[in-house]
């Protein structure tokens, strides 16, 4: 059997270094953190709602996904959670700020619909809206 050491890539000084791991990304689950976070800064996009709030703490960038029945069926709903955590991976695990809560909105018809790229150009200018 090949030893582990085998398989992990070597990188020269030239090249460059994948990213270190991503920021540990929490999911917040509790009603009471999603209100917090619907009085706080939003900024609307195409794709989305995004709700952002920093906390006063040292804890983890907390993520929180919600689509209402105007998105469509439980089908509809749940496609657009799925894109919505993908373009949040993508995004926040580099980009996001450390114990601050994000909660995307999906809107009806455009985030299911939209371009996976699309979605993630929304996301980097709503960030760069609220910084």
């Amino acid at each position: 059997m090949t030893p582990p050491e085998a398989f992990s890539p070597s990188f020269d000084a030239g090249e460059d270094m994948p990213p270190a791991g991503p920021l540990r990304l929490e999911t917040m689950k509790k009603r009471a953190d999603f209100l917090r976070a619907a009085r706080a800064k939003r900024v609307v996009m195409p794709g989305f709602i995004l709700q952002v709030r920093p906390r006063h703490d040292d804890g983890p960038i907390r993520i929180g996904f919600t689509c209402s029945k105007k998105v469509g069926n439980a089908i509809a709903r749940n496609r657009a959670k799925r894109r919505l955590r993908e373009v949040a991976r993508h995004v926040l695990s580099h980009r996001g700020a450390p114990a601050t809560d994000y909660v995307f909105v999906g809107r009806a018809t455009e985030t299911a619909t939209r371009p996976f790229a699309a979605l993630i150009d929304d996301c980097n200018a709503a960030l760069d809206k609220l910084q």
